[in-house]
């Protein structure tokens, strides 16, 4: 589906998630590849016109889609995955539209932009290019990169700042830092020092982009925090939750991708099965992928899915923006898979006291916000026509969202087509 067919429509009789707040009752508008109008019916709270546009408009002019007994959302946003082969396409089909792909190679990475840029059957795609690492650190020690030629590293902090500007002459949208010691995995391995990562971060922010930090240990997230990053990238689960650590990170400001359903697969205790079985989404999920998502981690990991619940519990308790991420990726992270894992991964931050509408707003506009993409992540007159309706309604029952009607990017409607048809073979 080429950008040019995108058209005018309005969804009438909606439910609607902005991405903020609830509305009973709405229609919204579309023109192209942009929302043009809100307008809240008559008997809700919600009569701003100049913050909801249009009240009015003109039936003959737009495709009329009844909303009656759905919710429409912002197309959802993975903060934390891996995109290669076909995984873009997979991921649109369950409503994600935009991905942050948190470590790739620059070849990769120009090949899905470009895939991105020219269609919409695929989600959108912003990157870090190649994370910050040293040789025989993570993830080179799970994926079984060993030598320096499989990706570029950091020797120390006197080559931290040229590895930073190599990053941003590719085009990368963000930094990424891999904080991390092994020791919450099972399997120690060598990683950046916090004087490098504080070369990286300083870096990054010279250049005008966030500094994100993978990190497992509480240790290692206190050392990504000290070096001053914007994020981390997943959440501790070598230890439950201590109060002091948990005021170190909100004091710091830095947002949380608690990436549960990864942590899970990693502790041995999780995998994806439930959701990979789930009709909704069984028919949409290649054989492959959902090998992938019925497999678990066995690293021999002394940490646990609990501690991780743990933590995003009191991060979330204590005010932390939580961001919705699953870390899916087909090669080394079994458990996951695009689109489909990011519901399963809601459900998980429900389990952790946020509100149904709170982990929602985790994978849109609080997703946005954090990656600095103003463009989409609200259903708001300006923005981007990025849009998933389901039936029922996921603000009070979570496990609505996988109920899909419709998605739309950017102002086109997406042709769902089970796995084994020609729009879910791979795209870039």
């Amino acid at each position: 589906m080429s950008v040019s067919e995108a058209a005018a429509f309005v969804v009438r009789n909606v439910r609607l998630f902005d991405g903020e707040q609830i509305i009973d009752r709405a229609d919204v508008v579309v023109e192209g590849e942009r929302i043009t109008g809100v307008t809240p019916h008559s008997g809700t709270p919600h009569h701003d016109a100049e913050r909801y546009g249009v009240e009015r408009y003109d039936a003959d002019r737009y495709e009329v889609v009844d909303g009656t007994g759905a919710t429409l959302l912002p197309g959802l946003i993975d903060s934390h995955t891996h995109p290669t082969g076909n995984a873009l396409a997979l991921a649109i089909l369950f409503g994600v539209t935009t991905e942050m792909d948190l470590f790739t190679v620059p070849e990769r990475l120009g090949n899905q932009r470009a895939v991105a840029a020219e269609r919409n059957d695929v989600a959108d795609i912003r990157s870090a290019s190649t994370g910050a690492t040293v040789l025989g650190g993570h993830p080179s020690m799970l994926i079984g990169l060993s030598f320096r030629e499989q990706f570029p590293v950091i020797d120390g902090p006197e080559d931290a700042a040229q590895f930073v500007r190599d990053r941003v002459a590719e085009g990368a949208d963000f930094i990424k830092l891999l904080i991390d010691d092994g020791t919450a995995m099972g399997h120690p391995s060598p990683t950046l020092s916090e004087e490098t990562a504080r070369v990286v971060v300083a870096e990054a922010h010279a250049h005008g982009l966030l500094a994100v930090a993978h990190a497992t240990s509480v240790r290692n997230a206190l050392a990504a925090v000290r070096a001053g990053v914007d994020g981390l990238v997943h959440v501790f689960m070598d230890q439950p939750p201590g109060e002091d650590v948990i005021h170190t990170i909100r004091e710091a400001g830095v947002f949380v991708i608690p990436t549960l359903v990864t942590m899970g697969s990693m502790a041995g205790e999780l995998t994806g099965q439930a959701v990979a079985d789930d009709g909704r989404a069984r028919p949409y999920i290649p054989d492959d992928w959902h090998q992938n998502l019925c497999s678990c981690w066995q690293l021999g990991s002394p940490s646990s899915l609990e501690n991780a619940k743990l933590a995003t519990r009191a991060l979330h308790r204590a005010g932390v923006t939580i961001v919705a991420g699953t870390d899916a990726a087909d090669v080394g992270v079994l458990g996951t898979a695009h689109g489909v894992s990011l519901h399963q991964e809601l459900a998980l931050l429900v389990d952790c006291g946020l509100t149904p509408t709170e982990a929602l707003t985790a994978a849109t506009s609080s997703a946005a916000t954090s990656f600095g993409l103003l463009d989409r992540g609200r259903v708001t007159p300006g923005r981007q026509a990025d849009l998933l309706m389901v039936h029922g309604d996921p603000t009070t029952d979570i496990t609505a969202s996988l109920s899909i009607r419709a998605v739309w990017r950017r102002g086109q409607r997406l042709h769902r087509a089970p796995a084994s048809r020609p729009s879910a073979t791979p795209s870039g």
